[in-house]
């Protein structure tokens, strides 16, 4: 994804108030018109200069680009929005006009995960969205938050200030990672009587990995579980249980525990992926007993390769 100076776009200060950004907009919307430019280049220029606009005409959206922060340098060519930095953020929900399309960089950041049924087809409606983030094990059970959300209002004088306001949330059992709760009211207080649609993030977790009600982790076993087979005890959110590991059980394969992901209809099932792990030869004994092993257990890795 690429990162988009909007003020760099306009040919703006980042303090630049609200006359000097429209008067930008508009000088640069005639230069770049296709009536008056015709051509792919001019084309672009045109669509990104009336997303920059978009962008900082609006007190709610310029507050959280704001809040983004300049680009950070990039050794990969590409460029991620650092964590958290819209947490505790609100700001108004809505789409493109009909016919008008913007960056992934725009989506990423002003429509993440947003749901249709709340763009009321009317550009820019007084719905606000926010995030919020839970554990894997919340999601289990449900939890309980206060958010504080800070709120871009626009003052008499055309200045940004952030309204801060404590909302209290509950997030019910089984929910899942990019899912909207709701709040009836709890938009943007100068916008009326909009909703808060807040989006479920789960913090990472060292273990496991959702996708939808489903979670997957990897499984270490030793070189003799995964030949004999046995039971071993795994952890899961539920609790710890106990699971049979296959004779002859190789890297990579998958056991399925159906049932036991997160909550819901159905509910979702966790995927254990087995890696091999073999015990250091770091003393004399161990590496006696691999020398044991390399003369009893003649075996090849390689021999599929031919040759």
């Amino acid at each position: 994804m690429e990162f988009k100076d909007y003020y760099k776009v306009l040919g703006v200060a980042r303090d630049a108030g609200a006359d000097e950004i429209k008067k930008a907009f508009r000088k640069a919307a005639r230069k770049y018109h296709p009536d008056i430019a015709p051509g792919p280049e001019a084309e672009a220029k045109f669509k990104e200069v009336n997303e920059a606009y978009e962008v900082l005409k609006d007190p709610e959206r310029r507050a959280a680009y704001d809040q983004l922060g300049r680009e950070p340098p990039r050794h990969d060519g590409r460029y991620q929005p650092p964590p958290g930095w819209d947490s505790g953020f609100s700001f108004s929900q809505g789409g493109p006009r009909e016919g008008e399309t913007f960056s992934d960089f725009f989506e990423t950041l002003f429509r993440r995960g947003a749901d249709p049924a709340t763009d009321r087809g009317t550009g820019w409606g007084a719905d606000s969205h926010g995030r919020i983030e839970i554990t894997i094990e919340e999601a289990y059970e449900g939890a309980a938050r206060t958010l504080s959300l800070r709120s871009p209002v626009l003052s008499p004088d055309g200045e940004v200030t952030l309204e801060t306001r404590a909302i209290s949330v509950h997030v019910p059992k089984g929910v899942t990672e990019g899912q909207h709760i709701r709040l009836p009211g709890e938009g943007a207080p100068e916008a009326g009587a909009g909703d808060l649609f807040l989006e479920i993030v789960f913090a990472p977790h060292p273990i496991y990995r959702p996708d939808g009600r489903d979670l997957y982790l990897d499984l270490p076993i030793a070189p003799w579980e995964a030949a004999l087979g046995g039971h071993v005890t795994m952890p899961t959110p539920d609790g710890r249980i106990d699971l049979r590991i296959p004779k002859n059980a190789r890297t990579g394969q998958k056991l399925r525990l159906k049932g036991k992901g997160l909550p819901g209809q159905p509910r979702g099932d966790i995927y254990a992926t087995l890696k091999i792990v073999n015990p250091k030869a770091d003393t004399s004994e161990a590496r006696a007993f691999f020398e044991r092993m390399a003369r009893e257990m003649p075996f090849d890795p390689r021999a599929h390769l031919g040759g």
